[in-house]
């Protein structure tokens, strides 16, 4: 500690009139902030490893000079294991958007807006950092690689996989880390700058003079090395703890995207969505095999906490994909169902607004309290039908011969169709959705429909009832009704897993989600 105050009294001319220690992070790292008489702060870091923090040091000043948002390093010691730094203030990302965590992924607006401003500005730090940048400074490796990867996954396979005393085969689990490994590094992604500690933690909100939002800086990219670019984009979007609903998730990926075409060549949409899917498997894997180590291990509560979200989230990608490993993909359904996890996340749902039905999660709409839990959850067979269409041609007919259901009328709202770019677009497409989500009136909307809904359904379901009809409609039945309809929908699926069948009459689209609880 004397020897970063005297580098402190050498930059400065003078000693600082107060200081204090910053809480830790998961490095040996010890940070400090100096203040002088004026009120002016400044950070110190006292590191246990010279590489690293001249892997630090290096990076920062290189990425300064291409003008990237980092701090400023202001003075580092001889023999490199000292350094100070511009003070970026106190308010990170992760702080910023704690509300939405808390509140099991129900982000506000603005919390959204301060995701996509981070994620936008990701592959300025990736592809515009890595111009000019010498690799061989990075710690403790040049590039990501299958050693690096089979490294990860064999932490995953002793600190995690071998704690839950589950069965597998040693040289088939092996052998699909090898074929993983290689499918990660294969050759034609764009090597970049990887971040590789890309969270919210490591994005500092500093305000900005011109704009009523702050705007993010990035720190502890120490670990940096050249990579492909998927991998932070699957760090970010897929922590676990941050609990990003499905939809959120696609308008950041979709974000990142279009931000990314300003600095290179992209793939398709299909191919890149398939390549990311490779590294969301890989994170979860790498990030289960961290939380092991750390609760399993060294019995830190936090990470073991943390491991419920990430059973989540490989449950739900595995749901949603297929991926060619088939030992592999064996062993995580079977981890995903042991019951120590099923009786851990039940508990994590109360607090977090999940929804567990035995070995089946569903994630309720950000607008829903939390799951309630009852033995009429798993009946049914109930199947809802949800109907768009126009007033101009009527109201959709009931042809169960139950009378029909619900009617909402969508033209309170604000209506896209007035505007030429909307015109012919639906309420399925992203500029529309955007248009109305922007707006809010549809979402006060759909707030009120949502709790009559599910309401109705789980009354229905109780008395074995098993047909249901709601439908939406506003002038031409093509904006406000379609995104109406199908949110809807969506949300009884994923919060009861029953049947809904989706018509949008005027677009002459169907669409059936089924029943996955049988």
């Amino acid at each position: 500690m004397e020897k970063l105050l005297a580098l402190y009294k050498q930059w400065s001319g003078a000693e600082p009139t107060t200081m204090e220690q910053l809480p830790g992070a998961g490095s040996n790292r010890q940070y400090y902030r100096f203040w002088d008489a004026e009120g002016k702060s400044v950070i110190g870091c006292i590191g246990t490893s010279r590489d690293e923090n001249h892997a630090f040091v290096y990076l920062a000043r290189h990425f300064e000079r291409r003008q990237l948002p980092v701090p400023h390093v202001l003075a580092v010691s001889d023999d490199e294991l000292r350094y100070l730094q511009q003070d970026l203030g106190t308010v990170s990302l992760f702080d910023a958007i704690r509300g939405g965590r808390e509140a099991g992924g129900r982000y506000t607006l603005a919390e959204q807006e301060l995701l996509k401003r981070t994620i936008r500005q990701l592959p300025n730090i990736q592809l515009r950092g890595a111009r000019e940048l010498d690799f061989s400074n990075c710690y403790p490796q040049p590039a990501f690689d299958q050693d690096s990867v089979l490294f990860d996954l064999n932490y995953f396979k002793y600190c995690f996989l071998k704690a839950t005393e589950l069965d597998f085969h040693e040289l088939k689990l092996e052998a699909d880390f090898r074929l993983l490994a290689k499918d990660l590094t294969a050759a034609g992604d764009e090597q970049c700058f990887l971040y590789r500690d890309f969270q919210a933690r490591n994005v500092m909100l500093v305000p900005s003079p011109s704009d009523s939002l702050p705007s993010p800086h990035f720190i502890d990219f120490q670990g940096g090395r050249r990579g492909p670019y998927y991998y932070d984009l699957a760090s970010f979007l897929w922590q676990a703890s941050a609990k990003y609903p499905h939809k959120l998730r696609r308008e950041l990926v979709y974000e990142y995207y279009n931000a990314l075409k300003q600095y290179t060549e992209v793939p398709s949409p299909h191919h890149f969505v398939d390549r990311l899917r490779l590294f969301v498997l890989f994170r979860i894997l790498q990030v289960l095999g961290a939380y092991g180590f750390r609760g399993y291990f060294e019995r830190k509560q936090h990470f073991i906490d943390s491991i419920p979200p990430a059973i989540h989230n490989l449950r739900e990608l595995m749901q949603s994909s297929s991926f060619p490993y088939p030992h592999l993909m064996d062993v995580l359904r079977r981890l995903s169902d042991l019951p120590q996890f099923q009786q851990i996340e039940a508990t994590a749902s109360r607090a977090d607004g999940y929804k567990i039905t035995e070995k089946n999660p569903y994630k309720p709409h950000p607008k829903d309290g939390p799951a309630t839990f009852s033995k009429y959850d798993a009946q049914g067979p109930l199947v809802v039908k949800v109907f768009s269409f126009s007033y101009r041609k009527g109201i959709p007919e009931d042809e169960s011969g139950n009378g029909g259901g619900y009617v909402f009328d969508c033209r309170s709202t604000h209506n896209p169709g007035r505007y030429e770019p909307y015109k012919k677009l639906t309420g399925l497409d992203e500029p529309v959705i955007r248009f109305l989500e922007d707006d809010g009136e549809i979402l006060t909307f759909l707030d009120s429909v949502y709790r009559l809904a599910d309401a109705h359904v789980r009354r229905y379901i109780q008395r074995g009832f098993t047909s249901l009809m709601f439908s939406f409609g506003c002038t031409g039945g093509q904006h406000r009704s379609v995104y109406s309809a199908q949110h809807l929908a969506e949300h009884l699926h994923q919060k009861f897993g029953i049947e809904v069948r989706i018509c949008h009459r005027e677009q002459g689209i169907e669409q059936t989600l089924k029943n996955n609880k049988v």
